[in-house]
């Protein structure tokens, strides 16, 4: 089946989210909900995420699932927000238990928290499977952004979280630990092999002064023009250029906040004595 797709994108983080559906009065997913977070002030609030409640709720959808495609470092999740108001259950690729082990170190998290993804509903594993409804979902294992990222091929629609920009913004960042440009060039063609024309949904947009955000594009137009991994361009060409550009960026802006929140599946941690929840700032450990 060919999925109603409807896109909302938080303009702070430039992250696209989606809901997912079969029909209305059918079923849905939720893909990458988010927290806003106001960096200055340490406040959050939903208003984003909302935004996919209120979706949800006028096509009077039931939600089977709120899809991480992997633990973002430039966005907070609001997926327990999402879960607690319309239903769903979290799912990220199994190798967030790697994610969570090396930033668990990072920010030498409290004895209890356990690197073993159990703080989300479910984890699921390269190549299975899941409906949605009348549709039918497949998941597929693309580490090289992260070893946990996950990309969902939901009938001819395919969320790639952060693997993929579009084609006039190429490819996502290898340079976190955990991260590997070879592994992501791998994981690119591996996408790639999917029909021409499968519809391909971004998590981020960063356009050029030129155009406005836009979410979608197709495999054959990836193949055909993404400026860096479209078909002739090698593997040891691509590792070259993403490596030595990687190496010129500077952290995302929410990265130390996020992470620890999103390998946590949203939750933020536990509060301290005097009732206060915090976040750590690791120093010069990224």
């Amino acid at each position: 089946m060919r999925p109603t797709v409807e896109a909302f994108l938080d303009k702070d983080t430039e992250t696209w989210s989606y809901v997912v559906y079969d029909e209305p009065g059918g079923h849905a997913a939720v893909v990458d909900p988010v927290l806003d977070y106001d960096n200055k002030s340490g406040r959050t609030s939903t208003e984003s995420a909302q935004q996919l409640v209120d979706c949800v709720r006028a096509h009077r959808l039931t939600v089977d699932w709120v899809l991480e495609t992997h633990a973002h470092a430039d966005h907070l999740s609001a997926a327990p927000f999402v879960r607690d108001a319309v239903g769903g259950r979290i799912a990220i690729g199994e190798h967030i238990r790697d994610v969570q082990t090396i930033f668990r170190k990072v920010f030498n998290l409290e004895k209890q928290f356990l690197p073993d993804g159990s703080d989300f509903d479910h984890l699921f594993r390269d190549g299975e499977s899941f409906r949605i409804g009348k549709l039918e979902g497949r998941v597929i294992h693309t580490p090289g952004h992260t070893p946990a990222d996950m990309s969902y091929l939901i009938g001819d629609a395919l969320f790639v979280g952060d693997t993929l920009f579009l084609p006039d913004v190429g490819t996502a960042r290898c340079d976190f630990p955990g991260g590997d440009a070879r592994t992501l060039f791998r994981s690119i063609r591996k996408l790639l092999e999917l029909p021409d024309d499968t519809r391909m949904f971004m998590c981020h947009d960063y356009p050029p002064e030129e155009r406005e955000h836009a979410y979608q594009t197709t495999v054959g137009q990836q193949k055909r023009s993404n400026k860096h991994v479209r078909d002739g361009i090698s593997e040891d060409a691509f590792v070259t250029m993403r490596e030595e550009r990687d190496a010129t960026l500077e952290m995302p802006r929410l990265i130390l906040p996020s992470i620890q929140v999103n390998i946590r599946a949203g939750r933020m941690p536990p509060a301290e004595d005097n009732g206060v929840i915090y976040l750590k700032i690791p120093v010069n450990q990224l």
